[in-house]
Parts: C-alpha cells; sequence; structure tokens
C-alpha cells in the first residue's frame, strides 16, 4: 500500500528524498513520487513531483534524463499557468538555466538546438520581465564551450553589466563561473580575487565552495601559493567525496595530485568511484575524469611503473600503461563528438592540453596517510664514469687515482658520502694490482659499510696495514671490528679484544711507532665499547661499570686536546669524548652537566665542519632542556638539529626531529608553524616506511594543531587519516581517545551532527574503563549535545542522562546541572510526546534544586559566586522554557498561566544575578529584558516599560565600545516603542 495518501504527505516523501545521498536510488524514488503524485489529481502536486525529479537528475550521474520533465512541465505552463504557484513559477524559469547547460554538456544536442534554446529562454525571461543576466551568462558558457573566444568575452561583459535579480545564479556559482573564465584566459591571480569571497565562506550553496575549492588547485599551484593549494584539497576533497554530480570536481582533485607528486594518493581517489569510469549520463564530466586518468598513468608510466596494477573500469584488471591508452582514448573520442557538434577544435585541444601537463611541485606534503612516492626505475649505469676534470680516459683503470684521491679526501673530512666513494673504487679496481695500503683502506671502509657482515674485513684490512708498514692503523681496523661485534651483543669478547689492542696501541705511541691519530683511533673504540657495556646493564652493575666508560672517554681527551690543529678525525674525537661524558652525566641525574657537555660535543662539530655529526647531541639537549623546562633551548637545539643534518638526515630521524618541534612550538601556542612541522614529520614518516606508527602521531598532532586554528574541514580529513592507523597496543588508547574527541568536534563544528555524536561515543567508550572519569564524563555530555542537533532526540537524552550521574558521581555540579538543564529543553522538544511540559519542567526544577543544595554545602567564595551564577542561568532558562511550552492552540487561561510562571522564574534569575554586583551586569539586564517582554505579553505596558527603563539606567554612563551594553540599550528603547504602542492601542479601545 503507498504511503502517499494526500498532498501533504507527499510533499513530506519529497523534502525525505532530497535528504538522501545522490545517484540512481534517490532518482528512482523520485519516479516513484511523480507516478504517485499523478494518482492525486491535483495538477500542483504533479508540477511540484516534476520539479523534484528534474532536481534531483541535475544533482546525479543521470543529468540526461532531466530533459523529458522539463518538456513536461514547459507544456503544462503553456497550456495552463494558473495552476503554478509563484514557487513553482519561478522555479520553472530557473531551471532554464539548467537546461541550456545541460545541452552544453550533451554532444548529441546539435548547437542549433542550442542557439535557437537561447533564443526561447531569452523570450520568455523577457516576458517575466527578468534580467538578461541570466540569458547572458548561458550564452557565455555556449562560446567558452565551442571556443568563440571574441563572443565570449563580450557575453561575458554583458552578463556582468545586467542587474542581478532572482534569476540570477546565487553570488557563489556566478563568481566560480567568473574565476573560471580569468583562469582559462591565463589570469590565475585574478580569478583567485573573484574566488576569495567563495573561499573564505562568505557566500556558498549546495555545490559551492565545492567547485570553486577544486578549480582553485591548479591556478594556486602555478602561483606557487602551494601551502593553500593543499588545504583547499583537503577541505575540497571532504566536500565532494559522497556527491556523484561532481565527477568534474573529483577529476580537479586527481589532477592535483599529479601535479604535486601525489600519485599514489591519486590511486587512492581513483580506486574510491569505480563508477566514474562508466557513467554516461554527464558526457563532458566523463571527458574531464579520463582527461586526469590518462594523466595520471602517463605519469606513473614515466617514473617506470607502467606495469602498476591499478583501479580501473569494472569487469577486467589494469595496468597504468593499459589504463593509460584506454583512458586517452576515451578522452579523445568524448572531445571529438563535442567537436563534430560544435565545429571546431577547442574541446580537443583543451583535452590534450590536461593530459601534457608536467608536475608544477617535487612532492608536497600532505598530511593525511598515503603510499610512499612511487619511484623511477634506475637505468643501468655506464661502464665507465668520465674522469674527474672533464677527461673520459680509458676506462676504469684509467679513473682509479683519481677514485682514490677523492674517496681519501673525504675519509679524511669525514665526509657523509665517503663510504660510496670508498666503493666506487672498490668497483674500479676489480681485477687491478694495487698497492697493500690501498687495499687496506679499501678493505676498512667496505668492511664500515657492512656493519656486523663486515667483521672478517676489519681483520683483512689490519693484515693490509701491517703489510704496507703502518702497524697503528692495523690496530685500529681491528680496534673497529671489536667495537662492531660489542654492537652485535659480544661486548664481554669486545672487552678482551679491546684489552690487548690498548696496551699495544699505547706501547707503540709511546716508542713513537705510530701518531696520535691511529692511537686516537683505538681509544675512542675502547671508549666507546665501555659505553656500550654501560647501556647493556642495569642497576648496581650499571654503576660499577660507569667509572671505567667516563675514565676511558676522559682519557681520549687527555689524548687529543690540544693536537687537533686541522685535523678533523681529531676534533671529532674531542666533540665524541665530550658526548660520552654528557650521556654518562645524564645517567648520573647531572641533567644540566649533561646538557652543558652535549652543547659543547655539538659546537665542536659544527666548528670544524662537521655539522651533520652534531644532529644526535642537539637532539639530546632538546631532550634534557625540555626536562629543565628550558622550552626556549630545546626549540633551538630541534631546530639546530635539522639544519645541521640537512639533506643528510635521514627519513625517520628528519621525521622524528620535526614531531619533537611540533610538539614544542604547539606547547607555546604556536600551532600555525607547529602544524607545519607536524606535516613534515608525517611526510617523512611516510618516506621512511613508518607510516602506521610514527606517520599516526604524527597526523594525529597535525590534525590537533589544525583544529586550534579553525581548519576544520583539514583537520577531520587528517585525523580521519590518522585513526586506522592509531592503536592502543601502540600507541596507548589516550590517542585513540583524544583523536576522536578532536575529530568530533571538527564534525561539530562542520555541521556533521550525526558523524559527531558517533565519534564522541567511540571515544566515551573507552574513557568509561579508566580510572578517572571526568573524560568520560565530559564526552558523555559533548556525545549528547551532537545527537540533539542530529535530531536523535531519545538517544541525547540518555546520552545526557549517562552524563549527569558521571557528573554526580564525581562532584562536577555544574555539570550535572547543564545535563539537567539540557534534558529539559530536549524534552520539549520532542514532537507528540504526552506531558513533555510537565517532564520539562520537572527536569528544569531538579537543575535549580541541585544547584540551591550545592549552594548550602559550599564553604568556598569563588565556588559559591560561581553557583549563583549558575542558579541565575537556571531560573532564567526555566522562565524561556516554561514560555515557550506555552502551546499556541492552548486555552488563553493556560497560556497566561505559562507566561505568569515564566514571569516568575525570570524575576527570580534577575534577583539572583543582581546578587552578584557588577560581575552580572549583562545577565542581569538580558534577564530583565526577558521578563519585559512577558509583562508586554501579559499585557502590562507600564511594568515592561519600567524593566525597559531600569534597563538604560543600568547603562547609564557605561562603555559606548561595550557591544552588549549597546545591544542592550537598543532591546530596550524597541521595548518602550513596543509598549507605547500597545498602551495607546488599548487606550484607542477604551
Amino acid at each position: 500500500m503507498s504511503d502517499i495518501t494526500d498532498f501533504d504527505s507527499l510533499r513530506r516523501a519529497m523534502a525525505e528524498n532530497s535528504e538522501e545521498p545522490e545517484g540512481p536510488a534517490r532518482n528512482a524514488r523520485a519516479e516513484q513520487l511523480l507516478a504517485e503524485a499523478e494518482k492525486l489529481g491535483i495538477p500542483l502536486a504533479v508540477i511540484e513531483a516534476l520539479g523534484h525529479q528534474l532536481k534531483v537528475y541535475n544533482y546525479s550521474s543521470e543529468k540526461d534524463k532531466m530533459f523529458v520533465p522539463f518538456a513536461r512541465l514547459l507544456r503544462m505552463w503553456d497550456e495552463r499557468p494558473e495552476d503554478f504557484d509563484e514557487y513553482e513559477t519561478h522555479s520553472l524559469h530557473w531551471v532554464f538555466k539548467w537546461m541550456s547547460s545541460g545541452m552544453l554538456d550533451q554532444p548529441h544536442i546539435p548547437l542549433a538546438s542550442i542557439e535557437k534554446w537561447l533564443g526561447e529562454m531569452e523570450h520568455r525571461y523577457r516576458l517575466a520581465g527578468h534580467s538578461e543576466r541570466a540569458v547572458r551568462s548561458a550564452e557565455f558558457s555556449v562560446a567558452a564551450h565551442v571556443g568563440d573566444m571574441a563572443r565570449a568575452e563580450r557575453a561575458y561583459g554583458a552578463w556582468l553589466a545586467a542587474d542581478r535579480d532572482s534569476m540570477a545564479d546565487c553570488h557563489a556559482c556566478e563568481l566560480h563561473g567568473q574565476g573560471w573564465w580569468q583562469a582559462e584566459r591565463g589570469r590565475d591571480t585574478e580569478a583567485l580575487e573573484l574566488w576569495a569571497p567563495v573561499l573564505e565562506g562568505e557566500f556558498a550553496c549546495a555545490h559551492e565552495p565545492h567547485t570553486v575549492l577544486a578549480s582553485s588547485l591548479a591556478p594556486l599551484l602555478r602561483l606557487g601559493r602551494v601551502d593553500e593549494a593543499r588545504a583547499n584539497h583537503l577541505r575540497g576533497f571532504r566536500l565532494v567525496r559522497a556527491m556523484e554530480s561532481m565527477r568534474g570536481a573529483y577529476a580537479d582533485h586527481v589532477e592535483f595530485c599529479v601535479l604535486t607528486g601525489n600519485e599514489a594518493r591519486g590511486l587512492e581517489l581513483l580506486a574510491e568511484r569505480p563508477a566514474y569510469f562508466t557513467d554516461t549520463g554527464h558526457p563532458r564530466s566523463k571527458l574531464e575524469f579520463m582527461a586526469v586518468v590518462a594523466l595520471l598513468m602517463d605519469r606513473l608510466t614515466e617514473l617506470g611503473l607502467a606495469e602498476q596494477r591499478v583501479p580501473g573500469p569494472a569487469g577486467r584488471d589494469w595496468t597504468a600503461r593499459e589504463l593509460a591508452a584506454h583512458a586517452r582514448a576515451q578522452a579523445l573520442a568524448l572531445a571529438a563528438g563535442f567537436d563534430e557538434r560544435n565545429g571546431t577544435e577547442h574541446v580537443s585541444e583543451r583535452a590534450r592540453a590536461r593530459m601534457a601537463q608536467r608536475p608544477l611541485v617535487e612532492r608536497l606534503p600532505l598530511g593525511v596517510r598515503t603510499a610512499a612516492r612511487p619511484q623511477a626505475v634506475a637505468l643501468p649505469a655506464p661502464a665507465a664514469a668520465a674522469a674527474p676534470g672533464g677527461s673520459e680516459g680509458t676506462g676504469a683503470q684509467a679513473d682509479l687515482p683519481a677514485l682514490l684521491a677523492e674517496a681519501r679526501r673525504l675519509s679524511d673530512t669525514l665526509q657523509p658520502n665517503a663510504i660510496e666513494a670508498w666503493a666506487a673504487v672498490s668497483r674500479a679496481a676489480d681485477g687491478v694490482e694495487l698497492h697493500p695500503l690501498d687495499r687496506a683502506e679499501i678493505a676498512d671502509h667496505r668492511a664500515m659499510d657492512l656493519g656486523p657482515e663486515g667483521i672478517p674485513l676489519f681483520e683483512e684490512a689490519a693484515e693490509l696495514y701491517a703489510a704496507a708498514g703502518d702497524p697503528g692503523e692495523a690496530l685500529a681496523a681491528r680496534a673497529r671490528g671489536a667495537y662492531v661485534s660489542a654492537l652485535t651483543g659480544e661486548v664481554p669478547q669486545a672487552l678482551t679484544a679491546i684489552a690487548d689492542l690498548y696496551d699495544r696501541v699505547l706501547a707503540l705511541y709511546a716508542e713513537d711507532g705510530t701518531g696520535v691519530r691511529q692511537t686516537a683511533a683505538v681509544l675512542m673504540s675502547r671508549a666507546r665499547i665501555l659505553m656500550r657495556r654501560v647501556h647493556e646493564a642495569e642497576g648496581a652493575v650499571q654503576e660499577r661499570v660507569v667509572p671505567d666508560a667516563e675514565a676511558a672517554a676522559r682519557e681520549v681527551l687527555a689524548l687529543v686536546e690540544g693536537q687537533t690543529g686541522d685535523d678533523v678525525r681529531l676534533t671529532s674525537r674531542v666533540a665524541e669524548a665530550r658526548a660520552m661524558l654528557a650521556e654518562l652525566a645524564a645517567l648520573a641525574g647531572d641533567v644540566e652537566g649533561a646538557a652543558e657537555l652535549f652543547a659543547r660535543a655539538s659546537a665542536e662539530f659544527v666548528g670544524a665542519g662537521l655539522p651533520w655529526f652534531a644532529v644526535e647531541y642537539e637532539a639530546r639537549l632538546a631532550g634534557l632542556a625540555h626536562h629543565l623546562g628550558d622550552t626556549a633551548e630545546a626549540e633551538r637545539a630541534l631546530r639546530a638539529a635539522l639544519e645541521h643534518g640537512g639533506p643528510h638526515l635521514e627519513a625517520t630521524g628528519r621525521a622524528q626531529l620535526h614531531l619533537q618541534l611540533a610538539e614544542v612550538l604547539g606547547g607555546r601556542g604556536l600551532s600555525e608553524e607547529a602544524a607545519e612541522h607536524a606535516l613534515q614529520a608525517a611526510h617523512w614518516a611516510d618516506e621512511a616506511g613508518e607510516s602506521r606508527t610514527l606517520g599516526a602521531w604524527a597526523r594525529q598532532q597535525l590534525g590537533g594543531f589544525l583544529l586550534r586554528q579553525g581548519r576544520f574541514a583539514e583537520a577531520a580529513e587528517v585525523l580521519e587519516s590518522a585513526l586506522p592507523d592509531l592503536s592502543a597496543e601502540t600507541h596507548g588508547d589516550g590517542a585513540v581517545v583524544q583523536t576522536q574527541w578532536w575529530l568530533g568536534d571538527c564534525l561539530s563544528e562542520l555541521g556533521e551532527h550525526r558523524e559527531a555524536a558517533e565519534r564522541r561515543l567511540q571515544a566515551a567508550e573507552i574513557a568509561r574503563h579508566w580510572p578517572e572519569q571526568h573524560d568520560h564524563a565530559t564526552l558523555a555530555h559533548l556525545a549528547a549535545e551532537s545527537l540533539g542537533h542530529a535530531g536523535r532526540h531519545t538517544e541525547a537524552d540518555q546520552a545526557y542522562a549517562r552524563a549527569g550521574a558521571l557528573w554526580r558521581t564525581l562532584g562536577n555540579v555544574h555539570g550535572l546541572i547543564r545535563s539537567l538543564r539540557a534534558r529539559a529543553w530536549l524534552a520539549l522538544r520532542v514532537e507528540d510526546a504526552e506531558g513533555r511540559s510537565d517532564t520539562a519542567s520537572a527536569l528544569m526544577a531538579s537543575a535549580v534544586e541541585e544547584c540551591r543544595a550545592a549552594l548550602e554545602a559550599v564553604d568556598d567564595d569563588a565556588a559559591r559566586e560561581r553557583l549563583v551564577a549558575e542558579l541565575g542561568h537556571t531560573h532564567r532558562q526555566f522562565g524561556d522554557l516554561l514560555a515557550r511550552s506555552a502551546a499556541e492552540d492552548a486555552e488563553d487561561e493556560s497560556i497566561r498561566t505559562a507566561l505568569e510562571e515564566a514571569l516568575a522564574q525570570v524575576t527570580r534569575a534577575v534577583a539572583v544575578f543582581a546578587s552578584l554586583g557588577g560581575e552580572a551586569l549583562h545577565s542581569r539586564t538580558g534577564a530583565e529584558l526577558a521578563a519585559g517582554w512577558l509583562e508586554a505579553d501579559l499585557s502590562r505596558p507600564a511594568e515592561a516599560a519600567a524593566r525597559a527603563r531600569a534597563v538604560l539606567v543600568a547603562y547609564d554612563g557605561h562603555d559606548e565600545d561595550d557591544e552588549a551594553a549597546q545591544e542592550r540599550r537598543a532591546e530596550a528603547a524597541q521595548m518602550l516603542h513596543v509598549v507605547q504602542e500597545q498602551a495607546d492601542a488599548e487606550q484607542g479601545r477604551a
């Protein structure tokens, strides 16, 4: 049996369908509703149902279905215009614009038909008395589409010159079209100036700022305004993600990913909308989408990923190479269809230009989680590199002396790429007879590169050094091997080995058989091994081994200090030994001493031109400074670490430093800069393959910093991206709760109340198990607010009741009172509930009683003042509730009784606020005015006037810049005017 029994039920059903998501299901329901409307035998019902059908078709992928219901509406208008009410008359003329753009989007409709339609539109608008603004806008669209630039410019000027009237597109849509034209003509700055009011929220509609955000992406990138482009992508994609009709805007976001080195995210976006590959109802947006798909696939192919599996049209698997060819063919075929209709090559030229674009940014971090950027396949290295200085040489052997010299220079100056240079020497020396010293150095550096696997090579290097006549370096090589073995956990064996090497090198040094550099190398390896023993020991054992490590570090200093000269290797020994003493001081609890030593070690590395070695020490210094509460020093040290590391920092280390700096800056309230560092942390964590661990932390922090700045859509997108990777096991349940909490706040600000409630309830469920229940109570209260805003009143009442019970247990009377007041208002809003006024009044009365009981028990003056203010607000709300509970169709006496009771509560509120003096002035006068309006409603103009005058007296001589005072004065003056008219009317009746 149909649920449509009359016109009202039809209208309710259409309103409900309008709230459903865009798509075929909503369209099908609109078709059913039209059939039901036809059964009612009411012409206006059919007209409204046709209008509803036309609207849902327009906002879907089935735009090509719009023409049939519109043709029927137009025929009905021509036959019986009196069947249309004012609203439907307006709507009929309004959708003329949809028809003109809809025809342009369908290449099978001849251009002559479109031009004829323009004339029809102009004629009918003139007859209806409308401005030609909408007509000229439609003409501009036709001219721009076919590439008639001269006509487009003329129509554009006429569009802007014509008066705005009720047929003009909304401001947001008009500004989008005007900005699009400026960008199309290469005037990106002007486009963004036009779009600014939409981007800033001044103008909005069903599809704005959605399309403006998408259209702004490429112009912003071209202008180098990458931060704004990133923000608009995060904001805009969130808006278009669920809207089926916005394939063109969706394509803009995919294009943005290609232009910013975010190809992996572009693939994720394609995977979210498989139907976009095949939906045929709107050919123009399919052309735009397929052109961007081709752009992305070509980019992947260029990066050496032609055979990667990618999301594409359903029914088969696709590689990037295959989808590139398919998408290009589809885009060009669609473009050719438009051009054949238009008689120009303009659409094809635009499609080819779009598919030929090059990235505008090498890699723009977005903050949301995505796979690391696909890497190009490395090309084979040439057989022989050119010799330094440009000489090609005759092969590897000819290059070897130069390669050796460069490797020695790099290793002697401790450059970060020294190991790679020695690897090049090793490759060039393959099959070449070398001096033992050369072979020793190659083996030594190869061992350093291999780590634990290179331990045998240290022995080989030692033998070669000895054969070359350098016994000191042979001992140093063995000492390095002993240290690497200690890193594998073999500390006792390493200590045994280093003890012998230590004795031998000191004896050799005493006999002038070796130099300071070799001796320092052995002593430093010994100190490192002893430090390793310290780190592995615990408790009392650690205390016993610390003195040996400290003595070893001081021995290095005693040997080297004063003998470094220009030898950066020796300088590094001094700095490292100093850092060891810093570590030991920190273990002993001497935080200030440790900080001073780390600072000296860092300064020595920087002074020697080796800033990359200072990174670790600056990071340690930052931790110590944070422990000491010196946030300025912590910030300085972290900035220095990032600066010193430069391009040599590994991705993980860079992510950690950025995240630590973000936390420090966030603690100082510098949320904008903190967000930038959290963004960088997330990016580098992704690059390091740590998206699920360090990356999740960074995204969580980034979301919080964006939330602080009021960038709610961006924050929500980032937090939603972080949530799947956050877990109680890895990050702690506190991080999960905080993320859900922040996300709920964002969604609430965005008006997504049902989703906000869900997040807050999920967080509350976790917090329910915590020993301290304040967060649980707060989250339950916030969830209740969201449920109420979402219209889920029964669930909201349950959540408020849960929060109230928790507030009572916690002894938080303010939370308890506010939960009772909220439940009272909810009870009043529940439709068709018997006794809702009684329930609401009872709950508000309970709030009053709880407040009074708390006042009797409190003995703190500040707490008492807060409770008195709470009592005043409760009386005021009680009065408002009683006034609103008086049903309009109730008996006069019933209404009067409710108003009298309301007046009594508001009068009590005035008295309570008055007891607080000047601190509650605005609250008192607000209640006084509320009482005055109730007096007026009760036909007591004299009493109402007296209250208005009391408010004016209260603000006599008050600060003129006080906005609240100005508002109260204006309302009091308005009240005096109203009650004077009331009094005059009463006198006239008498």
